[in-house]
């Protein structure tokens, strides 16, 4: 009997701090996540939020609307509501969340309707019986991924056992990269929605990110940098143009790549929206506001940003010092670089490279 009420307070215990852990989720589309993270992170090194690791049969989490993670559409609040089991969560930085679930069912529909986040979803076992049913008889199994837009909606028949990731951000995440990766507008693009597709790279990638150690700070650095790279493959892949875009305003291709070249090659100075209108032909005015229309953020944003991922690579692939991957991004000095890199990745430079550093 004692035992049974140990068993039963570890479950509540587990589902107390899950629900804490999940409420925290719904910040992600408010954008503040990142300054939750130490917070999560203790919550999950605490909690072992798996009830496996308590029960190995637990019931499934029961979250009402105000702990539901990503809103009430969201895919989290979709599962949450079934009989699905919350194994692992974690926030990645870079406004990017990653989930493993477990289901098992005799069958269920589930719905998702408009989730307004973007979800790449791997199995990583079963869904051998689990379809779309706008695609009946086409089934799930190991590595097969989905893709799953933010304004997608979409029926399932669910049966059997089902373990599967997903990762999840938001829309304008993933397009923003499309300026320099595909030399297209963000406004232009979207996720396709597709339905068990195959490719090797993505899903090998997928099973490392489920394969990491979350709760290990560098783990968590390695889980955000092959995150990224799974962003890149997927909007090659899987990046297809909108049909309801009406480009209208912003800049010319040309003066975009002009704009786009200029910034990265004048990265480590000083750089001015006045300098940058000039280069454009603009007006201080006008080039702000078709700045943002064509590279998804205002031009400071988008400098800072490449800073940082210039700074990103260098630490990844160099063994320069601080004070020269400092001046080659365009900061003041070594500590003024140190503090922005800790406030948006949330790590000291050093740690940074310890953990994904070749």
């Amino acid at each position: 009997m004692a035992s049974a009420r140990q068993q039963i307070r570890e479950l509540d215990y587990a589902g107390t701090r899950t629900a804490a852990l999940v409420q925290d989720c719904a910040l992600f589309r408010s954008g503040k996540p990142p300054r939750m993270a130490h917070r999560i992170l203790a919550l999950i090194q605490s909690s072992k939020i798996s009830a496996r690791s308590v029960n190995p049969a637990p019931p499934a989490l029961v979250m009402n609307s105000t702990e539901t993670p990503f809103g009430l559409q969201s895919v989290c609040h979709t599962l949450s509501s079934a009989n699905a089991n919350l194994d692992r969560f974690a926030w990645l930085g870079d406004r990017l969340a990653i989930a493993v679930w477990t289901r098992d069912t005799e069958e269920a529909e589930t719905v998702y309707e408009r989730p307004g986040h973007h979800t790449l979803s791997c199995y990583l076992d079963g869904g051998y019986r689990t379809e779309r049913q706008k695609m009946p008889g086409r089934y799930g199994a190991p590595s097969r991924l989905c893709a799953l837009p933010g304004d997608h909606e979409s029926r399932w028949w669910v049966r059997g056992h089902m373990h599967f990731m997903h990762l999840y951000f938001l829309p304008e995440h993933f397009t923003q990269r499309a300026v320099q990766e595909l030399d297209r507008e963000p406004r232009e693009l979207t996720l396709a929605d597709r339905t068990y597709f195959e490719d090797a790279r993505i899903a090998s990638l997928c099973q490392s990110l489920a394969n990491e150690n979350w709760q290990d700070p560098d783990g968590l650095l390695r889980t955000n940098q092959t995150a990224h790279q799974v962003l890149s493959l997927l909007l090659r892949a899987q990046g297809v143009r909108r049909t309801d875009a009406a480009l209208k305003g912003g800049l010319s291709a040309a003066t975009r790549r002009r704009l786009r070249d200029y910034i990265e090659s004048h990265l480590a100075q000083t750089l001015t929206l006045g300098e940058l209108a000039g280069v454009a032909a603009l007006s201080e005015f006008h080039l702000a506001r078709m700045f943002r229309t064509s590279f998804g953020l205002p031009p400071a944003a988008w400098i800072a940003q490449q800073r940082l991922e210039r700074a990103r690579t260098l630490l990844r692939t160099t063994t320069l010092p601080l004070a020269q991957v400092a001046e080659q991004c365009g900061y003041a000095n070594a500590s003024h670089f140190s503090h922005r890199f800790r406030e948006s990745v949330g790590v000291a430079p050093t740690a940074y490279r310890q953990a994904v550093g070749v």
